[in-house]
């Protein structure tokens, strides 16, 4: 199923231990703690989330359904590993999603401030030479982007295509040079933004994101070449 129909379902604020647990899952992918591909034992998640097996069997079926775990028979649940069709039907959205929200939104939006404690956090994991904290405070600046169109539909399925590509990158095997690069580029955009000139903005997000399409591509076809 493409990733663009997917994803587009509204989620609403977690009513049930299941839709919190699998929020906390969604994160975890998202800062690259589970892998693609990953088995995931339902005894040893349900220990580690404190939650009853049958709590985390509604939490598979949730995510199963957002495309992000499958089940196949007598081998359990994993964690999906993404295709290269996946890839660039995720940056289309991404392309559609973000350059929108920038270039419409107010620069002194509320959302503005996540941007820039993300370009803060990643400039602080750079230094460190913390890549994975760094890819964590990337994928923070481009929420916060989607935060400015005030719609709970687009932010959840940033979430889940967030995710998706954590787990893309979590399969190659060079994350400073996935990394680094965006993070003086966030600076560059939020700069942009702040100073009124979203329609510039959003022209340098659609080329920043076209650039890392390629370059995800590129090593993503290496690496299961």
């Amino acid at each position: 199923m493409p990733t663009a129909a997917k994803h587009f379902t509204q989620r609403t604020p977690a009513s049930s231990l299941a839709d919190s647990v699998a929020h906390t899952i969604r994160q975890q992918l998202i800062h690259g703690e589970l892998k693609a591909g990953q088995h995931l034992s339902e005894a040893v998640l349900s220990q580690q989330l404190e939650i009853s097996r049958n709590t985390l069997r509604e939490v598979f079926r949730i995510l199963i359904k957002e495309g992000l775990l499958r089940h196949e028979p007598n081998r359990g649940v994993s964690v999906v590993v993404p295709s290269m069709a996946d890839i660039i039907d995720i940056y289309r959205v991404r392309r559609l999603i973000e350059c929108q929200a920038l270039e419409k939104a107010w620069p002194l939006h509320p959302a503005h401030k996540g941007m820039h404690q993300a370009v803060l956090e990643a400039q602080t994991a750079r230094e460190a030479k913390d890549w994975k904290r760094v890819g964590s405070a990337n994928m923070a600046f481009h929420a916060a982007i989607v935060a400015l169109s005030d719609s709970e539909r687009l932010s959840a399925m940033f979430e889940d295509i967030a995710a998706e590509l954590r787990l893309a990158f979590g399969l190659l095997d060079d994350p400073e040079y996935l990394h680094a690069p965006y993070v003086d580029l966030n600076q560059r955009l939020l700069q942009l933004f702040l100073e009124g000139q979203t329609s510039a903005a959003a022209r340098e997000l659609e080329h920043y994101l076209v650039q890392s399409e390629r370059m995800v591509l590129a090593v993503y076809a290496r690496q299961i070449g």
